[in-house]
């Protein structure tokens, strides 16, 4: 066994009491023959990818066995027995139940792959699962019925295997036997007589039991506990997904950057806070910009917010703003520094979530939302409701209906804020429902804060209710065809500008004061790209039909 992966069982082992184990007995199972017939799997090599998985598993369900040896033993609890001194009816039980749960425990322990601390995720079940439509590829039906009658031993009740199997069943004939592999039937039916003890223990004994699988039947946990069950099942995933983000994570462009939350402490997935992205000075420049929106920018309705009555609400496109430049109401450098922050901003966002892989700008906004005075007594709604980006949000069906006239080309979002000094206008992370808060955000200048765009991420912006918040609102897309292009307009203009500033002092580009501005902007890169090829899952469609939802305004 590697070192770092008995280490690891041994505190698993510690954790349970268990001090006896033949150190040099329990060998764990080899994660390159699951990951190597897993790459065969997604290239269509079924042959090659049958004969890896079959390894895979036949060394899992012997380590498993190895492993469950490992639990037995004395149990080193003196410091319990000072305090306690069980009878021994009582410290029998009690040991009893700490090898069962030490034994159940093991599938985890062969399911984490060195390096990693989160199991794969369904690790036995995945495997006949694979297996089952490898057979089937390669004509091997009776094998490919016998994985899937093995899979139905963990998910009985799962529609598509069910499918599956009267198809094989047709295809076998109507005499043919099929059942599930011996292995996989002891498997079962020993976990569920353990687990069916553990629980009892649960509920009557006062112990305490994080069960390891997905698929133990509810039926199987006593009423009281099911709810606890649940969240214990979709914290385990949430771990499993944090796990992925952070292996895929990709170094950070620029120095002197710092995480300050990621999604484990912000209680969801996909989510991250930034912070020294931008210096106090950049902000203030970034702030001065802001002072055209307010003067010459796009805000809606006499620049009253489209949100709420009690804030006006200013805008500015990196196009207008290279306009306002170009006319002489804003400094160059102003309306390239807003190009440069953003352009930061998604390499950051990019390097972190989709290392590879091209964001594209969707869209890009110079955003302020001031509270206006004597309106915010009693004041009850929010500065932006909760919402999602790429899908209209419907709280009461616990869905989010990603259709148009929702941005549904959205897969990424991120909000660069540029001061603090006002009260209230914190961003705010909530589950489906809307209302229950899962994560908060401070802005201050130069914190970034970015996350997908979809249904895992409903977020609003609590009220602001003295003075003015602004930051940069950014969204991505994988898409290069809904890049945004009013941003390929202003990018142009730069290098325009950048190519007058190159020209003799005589052939320099006047603005329309007369006067000649002063530049050093070199020339702004190229944002086409294309992206890389993407290997798409098939899902479900899915059958219900949406309420009739009103879509968020675009800012």
């Amino acid at each position: 066994m590697s070192a770092p992966r008995y280490e690891r069982f041994r505190s698993l082992r510690a954790s349970f009491g268990v001090t006896h184990t033949d150190e040099g007995t329990w060998i764990c199972p080899s994660q390159e023959a699951y990951e190597t017939g897993v790459q065969h799997y997604d290239a269509d090599e079924y042959l090659q990818a049958v004969a890896r998985l079959e390894e895979s598993l036949s060394e899992a369900l012997s380590a498993l066995e190895e492993c469950r040896g490992l639990c037995e033993g004395p149990r080193d609890d003196e410091d319990e027995e000072e305090e306690m001194q069980p009878g021994l009816y009582e410290a029998i039980a009690a040991h009893y139940i700490q090898v069962l749960k030490c034994r159940q425990q093991c599938v985890l322990e062969i399911a984490t792959k060195p390096g990693r601390i989160s199991a794969t995720e369904d690790f036995i079940p995945s495997h006949l699962d694979l297996l089952q439509f490898a057979y089937s590829q390669v004509g091997n039906q009776t094998l490919a019925a016998e994985c899937a009658a093995s899979y139905l031993l963990f998910y009985p009740t799962d529609e598509p295997m069910l499918e599956k199997m009267k198809q094989y069943r047709t295809e076998l004939g109507g005499d043919a036997a099929v059942t599930a592999r011996q292995s996989i039937q002891h498997y079962v039916q020993r976990s569920l007589m353990e687990k069916k003890l553990i629980y009892y223990a649960v509920e009557h004994l006062g112990e305490t039991f994080h069960d390891p699988d997905l698929w133990t039947p509810d039926e199987l946990i006593p009423e009281n506990l099911r709810e606890k069950h649940r969240e214990n099942q979709e914290k385990q995933k949430q771990e499993t997904l944090d796990v992925e983000e952070r292996e895929k994570r990709g170094a950070l462009p620029f120095e002197g950057i710092a995480v300050t939350m990621d999604s484990q402490q912000m209680n969801g997935t996909q989510r991250v806070v930034f912070d020294r992205v931008l210096t106090e000075s950049e902000c203030k420049d970034l702030l001065r910009l802001t002072k055209a929106a307010g003067e010459a920018g796009d805000g809606y309705r006499a620049r009253r917010s489209p949100h709420t009555p009690h804030e006006r609400f200013e805008g500015l496109t990196v196009l207008k703003a290279v306009q306002l430049a170009q006319n002489g109401d804003v400094e160059w450098r102003d309306a390239k520094l807003l190009l440069q922050a953003s352009e930061k901003s998604r390499r950051i966002i990019e390097s972190y979530f989709t290392p590879g892989k091209k964001l594209h700008f969707s869209f890009t906004h110079l955003v302020c939302r001031r509270a206006v005075d004597g309106k915010q007594e009693g004041r009850m709604d929010l500065s932006h409701p909760v919402h999602a980006d790429n899908c209209l949000l419907d709280p009461e069906g616990q869905e989010c209906w990603k259709e148009p006239p929702a941005y549904v080309y959205r897969d990424y979002s991120g909000i660069l804020y540029l001061n603090d000094d006002f009260q209230g206008g914190g961003l705010f992370f909530t589950e489906m429902d809307t209302v229950t808060v899962t994560a908060e955000v401070r802005p201050k200048c130069g914190r970034l804060v970015a996350f997908s765009s979809g249904k895992e991420n409903p977020h609003g912006v609590w009220a602001v209710r003295r003075g003015r918040r602004c930051a940069i609102a950014l969204w991505y897309t994988h898409s290069p065809e809904h890049a945004e292009q009013e941003r390929v307009k202003a990018d142009e203009l730069m290098e325009q500008r950048a190519m007058e500033q190159d020209q003799p002092d005589g052939d320099k580009h006047q603005g329309t004061d007369g006067s000649s501005r002063s530049s050093s902007e070199p020339r702004a890169p190229s944002r086409a790209a294309k992206p890389a090829d993407q290997r798409q899952k098939p899902g479900l469609d899915r059958k219900q039909q949406p309420k009739v939802l009103r879509a968020r305004d675009e800012f």
